[in-house]
């Protein structure tokens, strides 16, 4: 199953990048990378298919901090699912920085640190600092937000 979704994902890519849009004159353009991470999900998902169908299987670790019986922490994978959706939904309202802050403490929340609440903070200081090196020197486009938009003026 597992590689059946890495070659769709592998084969989305591709078909993905056909519609990135390559300036005139560029040697290099905004495809490269793209092409290189479908070309990797693609060879990986060949290569575990292939051994699949060969009949190789992983092995169940024997970690002493590992319990096969364990059963799936459905609540607190909600609670990230849930802080994943609010980020995407939140990007372009309130800026890159402060929905990554979100969902890094939301993370941080759900699997349930003691001091929950320094989550958001550490998550905003990388928020900040993605922005700047980012959306600022780089040029990619990540959203200031209205709480962030005076950065925009200093950098």
């Amino acid at each position: 199953m597992f590689a059946l979704l890495m070659l769709a994902l592998g084969v989305y890519a591709v078909i993905g990048v056909f519609s990135i849009h390559i300036p005139v004159g560029v040697q290099v353009g905004p495809t490269v990378f793209p092409i290189f991470v479908a070309v990797i999900l693609l060879a990986s998902a060949i290569a575990v298919l292939i051994g699949v169908l060969r009949g190789q299987r992983a092995e169940v670790e024997e970690g002493e901090d590992i319990d096969p019986n364990a059963r799936t922490d459905w609540l607190t994978l909600a609670k990230i699912v849930g802080g994943l959706i609010a980020h995407l939904l939140l990007i372009d309202i309130i800026g890159w920085a402060p929905a990554a802050a979100l969902l890094f403490g939301i993370v941080v929340w759900a699997l349930g640190a003691a001091r929950w609440w320094l989550g958001f903070v550490v998550g905003l200081v990388i928020g900040i600092i993605v922005q700047i090196v980012f959306g600022e020197l780089l040029g990619l486009s990540l959203p200031l937000g209205p709480a962030l938009g005076w950065l925009g003026g200093i950098i």
